[in-house]
């Protein structure tokens, strides 16, 4: 598929895909994280190194991952016909609904991880390793959307 964007395409669908596994392995990462810093909340010392190491997380990689994975994905999107109203694009639009709840996801963590460097935790332990698998469960989704394309 060449669309409006050429021979750019495969740079950008390539690109798009590299910074897709920088975000989902800062995805993987910020929520350990954030159960490691939890455990620690009672000592101020490790605590802080646990905001230092998720700000460096987030602002190094992955939030530029995500914004750059969105810009791309918004040009591929369209180059696919999306706003065209182009057939058979079912399995992209429940892709992009993947991508979104996933962006919410990250978002949380996001704001957990603010919510911990003030030193108050409002999810359980248990609960916050079980959230750990979001990202998991987001990916094999997106992949089986973008390869299998049921619908």
């Amino acid at each position: 598929m060449i669309g409006f964007l050429g021979a750019t395409y495969l740079w950008i669908k390539a690109a798009h895909v590299i910074f897709v596994i920088f975000w989902m392995a800062g995805l993987f990462m910020l929520p350990r994280y954030l159960v490691y810093h939890q455990e620690r909340l009672s000592d101020p010392v490790e605590a802080a190194r646990w905001v230092d190491r998720e700000t460096k997380l987030r602002r190094i990689i992955l939030t530029p991952a995500m914004v750059i994975v969105w810009l791309l994905g918004i040009a591929l999107a369209l180059n696919a016909g999306i706003a065209d109203g182009t057939p058979g694009l079912g399995w992209l639009h429940a892709k992009i609904l993947v991508v979104f709840l996933l962006s919410g996801y990250h978002g949380w963590a996001v704001g957990y991880a603010r919510k911990l460097a003030a030193g108050r935790a409002s999810v359980a332990n248990r609960t916050l390793r079980m959230l750990n698998e979001v990202p998991a469960l987001a990916a094999v989704l997106a992949v089986v959307l973008v390869i299998v394309r049921p619908f």
